[in-house]
């Protein structure tokens, strides 16, 4: 059962610590096939050294198990709160990274100060009040200072990053991270400043239109 979904959210998995937005058995990926609405997420505990595509968990928008022989991610259920409100999003990404959760422990958003960000959110990434662990309270938090955006930082928590897939949620992560450390970086040499909206908005669509090999471009480019 949704065996190519499986080895996408195993893969990109993988790319957490591979890339050190996590450690240990922290954080998770997740993806919703379109067809179903059947989610596949990574099991509760396990180090992702150890994480197969038979060791994904499929579970229903209810968080019923409906295939696998572990327990899913304890953070399930924040995944399924925002599957349930945002239609557009069919994956999931949740991490610890350093500099961006450095951010989140202050309570504070990441600017958009660096054209990475705009080209890939085209906005700044906000941060959310503080939540209470668990799905109704943390998944409302991320719903709410999204604003249909597809970052947020959860206040003395971590990251979750949305997309249309497994694969752009964690990239979307990898991206987030660098750009919160560069700022971060910047930041202790003084005010940084935020890119004026038009900009911002100019740069994602450029980015839109251009990024990628469909379409017609400039084969040099």
């Amino acid at each position: 059962m949704l065996e190519a979904l499986k080895e996408e959210v195993c893969e990109q998995n993988h790319e957490l610590p591979k890339n050190g937005l996590v450690v240990g058995s922290g954080g998770n990926v997740s993806g919703r096939d379109p067809e179903t609405g059947l989610i596949v997420i990574k099991p509760s505990g396990v180090k992702f050294s150890k994480l197969t595509p038979d060791t994904m968990v499929v579970v229903d928008i209810d968080g019923n198990v409906i295939e696998g022989k572990m327990k899913p991610s304890v953070d399930t259920g924040v995944h399924l709160y925002v599957y349930r409100h945002r239609e557009d999003v069919n994956g999931m990404c949740h991490t610890h990274s350093p500099y961006a959760s450095s951010f989140a422990a202050r309570g504070a958003r990441i600017p958009a100060v660096l054209t990475p960000i705009t080209h890939i959110l085209g906005r700044d990434v906000p941060c959310s009040r503080y939540a209470t662990p668990g799905e109704v309270d943390t998944g409302q938090a991320i719903i709410d200072a999204a604003e249909g955006g597809m970052a947020v930082l959860v206040k003395a928590h971590g990251v979750f990053t949305m997309g249309k897939s497994a694969t752009e949620a964690t990239s979307i992560a990898m991206y987030l991270e660098e750009a919160a450390m560069t700022t971060h970086l910047a930041m202790l040499h003084g005010p940084v400043e935020e890119l004026p909206q038009e900009e911002i908005d100019r740069c994602y669509a450029w980015f839109r239109q251009n990024y990628g090999q469909s379409g017609k471009k400039n084969v040099n480019s």
